[in-house]
């Protein structure tokens, strides 16, 4: 199956995302999709919000169709992104809820969690939701009903 994505992705975590942010970048370029990392670039802490904002704000205007954020437990960064117009942030702990956020929910934005992922299992969910496409039909009413 393909992965589905147009042109560039964007991500961005805190300081408790950092490391799982970092491991996965070698997925991305395996797969060949074009990212940017909006940061943070070390463990010291810093707010999610702000780097949940990073992502959220050019999903929200439409530069870029999709993103991911990786905090502590991916809520955080989720319910941040959420505030945004056009922005669907689905927090995913395994491979079906990323692919029920994709094919349910059209999910824009990934949040995982770096204190309840492994390297390996964040892989398998990123991958998923990458290659998982919208199903549409009654699913594309309720998602239209999401906005004002």
């Amino acid at each position: 199956m393909p992965v589905i994505v147009a042109d560039r992705l964007i991500l961005a975590s805190d300081h408790a995302g950092f490391a799982l942010k970092e491991k996965l970048k070698p997925v991305l370029e395996r797969l060949g999709i074009s990212y940017e990392d909006l940061g943070t670039d070390s463990e010291e802490a810093v707010d999610y919000p702000d780097f949940a904002r990073r992502v959220a704000e050019p999903v929200s205007r439409g530069e870029v169709r999709r993103g991911v954020l990786v905090c502590g437990t991916g809520q955080g960064m989720a319910m941040s992104a959420n505030r945004f117009g056009g922005v669907r942030a689905a927090l995913a702990l395994d491979e079906e809820s990323a692919r029920l956020s994709r094919e349910h929910n059209d999910a824009n934005v990934l949040a995982l969690g770096g204190r309840l992922l492994d390297a390996d299992r964040a892989a398998r969910v990123l991958e998923t939701w990458l290659r998982t496409p919208f199903a549409g039909g009654r699913h594309a009413v309720r998602i239209a009903k999401i906005e004002p």
